[in-house]
């Protein structure tokens, strides 16, 4: 089966950004900050975070490797101890930001990684080469999750070269923002509809037959799925449907051992942070105080960074979280404690 992903999506999402593009031109909308821009960001990890991040646009899909400052995703204080020794996991949306952090990790917990991705093959390229600087074997599954034969085949080809299955992450996802309601068109909401909850059971649907008793399914959701936000209304409702997901599907599987969490990100700094307009119509004149002005909703006063989700992904993966099932796990710098 080829491995050629579908050209069309490409092409929808990025004539969506265009459309949103001209209609920010226009004109956004104000919002006022949270948390004062002149207090310190909260550091309470072992590796201090930057909090002042640059500002770009690049078009989707955002290729990290044109960004001015990477996302962190090598986690470097982090030291396995073989909490995934010789699983085999598939992740989707694993080229970059988040999906690559947890490709990372899990391979250093001892796990064989299925990169799964749409279109970035260099970004792709290169968490393989960090997957396998960790010493486990890394496979590339170039296609699309709206792609049921493709789901299909994808499984196929990971449990054909690592004998088995024990993860599936499913992470990709389809974002654009939108000053209102009415720039939601039915294409639109078609694309980020069967990207972000129809990939998901596709996905889980595929996997599940060659899912033995321990193995875990982990959804990535968002904070937007429990607090709304207000131009991201599609991708909110989205989310909100894959936290109802994970609940409905933990509660289906758990006679057969198998257990589904979400681990739910707040704003995380990914590749898709520089994609014009994702800072949600703060009112700000440039990208860079727009993100200033992002920060100051946080409680933390920073942004997340994919390496500090990946951690909490790898916890619902491992036998640590054995008693747990059905969760929403927030790692969001304390939004959704206000």
């Amino acid at each position: 089966m080829s491995t050629r992903p579908n050209s069309s999506t490409l092409r929808t999402q990025r004539e969506i950004q265009r459309s949103q593009d001209q209609r920010d031109a226009q004109g956004g909308s104000k919002a006022k900050p949270k948390r004062s821009k002149d207090k310190p960001a909260v550091q309470a990890g072992a590796r201090r975070q930057p909090a002042r991040l640059p500002a770009q646009h690049v078009e989707k899909p955002g290729l990290e490797s044109e960004l001015a400052l990477a996302p962190r995703f090598q986690a470097p204080d982090y030291r396995g101890s073989g909490k995934l020794h010789d699983f085999a996991a598939l992740i989707t949306g694993a080229d970059s930001g988040i999906g690559r952090a947890v490709a990372v990790l899990f391979a250093r917990e001892g796990a064989d990684v299925a990169v799964a991705y749409h279109s970035s093959t260099e970004d792709a390229r290169e968490t393989q080469r960090c997957v396998e600087a960790e010493g486990r074997r890394c496979l590339l599954l170039q296609g699309d999750v709206k792609d049921s034969a493709w789901c299909d085949d994808a499984v196929k080809r990971t449990v054909a070269a690592f004998g088995r299955l024990d993860v599936l992450v499913n992470n990709a996802a389809f974002q654009e923002h939108a000053e209102s309601l009415e720039d939601l068109d039915d294409r639109r909401w078609q694309e980020t509809l069967d990207t972000n909850v129809g990939g998901y059971i596709r996905m889980a649907r595929a996997a599940l037959p060659h899912l033995k008793r321990g193995a875990s399914i982990i959804n990535t959701g968002s904070v937007t799925g429990l607090r709304g936000s207000e131009h991201l209304i599609d991708y909110s409702a989205t989310k909100g449907a894959i936290h109802a997901l994970t609940k409905a599907l933990a509660s289906n599987l758990v006679d057969r051992g198998i257990r589904v969490n979400a681990v739910c990100p707040g704003d995380t700094f990914v590749e898709r942070w520089v994609e014009k307009g994702y800072f949600e119509g703060s009112g700000a004149v440039t990208m860079e105080e727009a993100m200033k002005e992002s920060s100051a909703y946080i409680p933390m006063g920073r942004f997340g960074k994919p390496e500090e989700i990946a951690q909490a992904v790898l916890f619902l993966a491992s036998d640590d979280s054995s008693f747990v099932t059905g969760h929403l796990l927030l790692v969001d710098g304390g939004n959704t404690a206000q």
